[in-house]
């Protein structure tokens, strides 16, 4: 799969230069919004169809900073996937000199627009054995 691609904004910096903690997060949303939409499954299709899948736990490990107008590029992989929880990766690395600058984990769950679980294997058949033949590649 390839990478999502981000260059750091002068806006994503504090006063130091570096580029502010939240914004990492943000970046995640991005390219799991990205990865989404490149195996045909992305949010807007997910939504159409009734399904929603909210954040229930978000991690990020800081590795080495990042300054404006550097380019991030970011790998998404699926970690874990048991039908209706979902925990994606994600691989951080400045593209100029290959540093990780961050490593994240998203988990996120499947449910209808009232609130309750979705099993993909009832619901979306052909998501629920994508997302698992990813599982097993990572």
């Amino acid at each position: 799969m390839e990478q999502y691609i981000h260059r750091v904004q002068y806006y994503e910096t504090d006063r130091m230069g570096i580029t502010h903690h939240s914004n990492y997060i943000r970046w995640m949303e991005e390219a799991r919004v990205d990865y989404l939409d490149k195996i045909g499954y992305g949010y807007k299709r997910l939504e159409d169809e009734g399904i929603i899948s909210p954040v229930i736990g978000v991690e990020c490990e800081y590795k080495n900073p990042t300054t404006f107008d550097d380019t991030v590029a970011i790998t998404v992989d699926v970690e874990e996937f048991k039908g209706v929880k979902l925990i994606l990766k994600y691989t951080m690395v400045n593209a100029a000199d290959g540093k990780t600058v961050a490593l994240g984990r998203s988990k996120h769950c499947f449910t209808d627009e009232t609130g309750r679980p979705v099993a993909l294997r009832k619901t979306t058949p052909k998501l629920d054995a994508k997302l698992k033949e990813l599982a097993e590649l990572s």
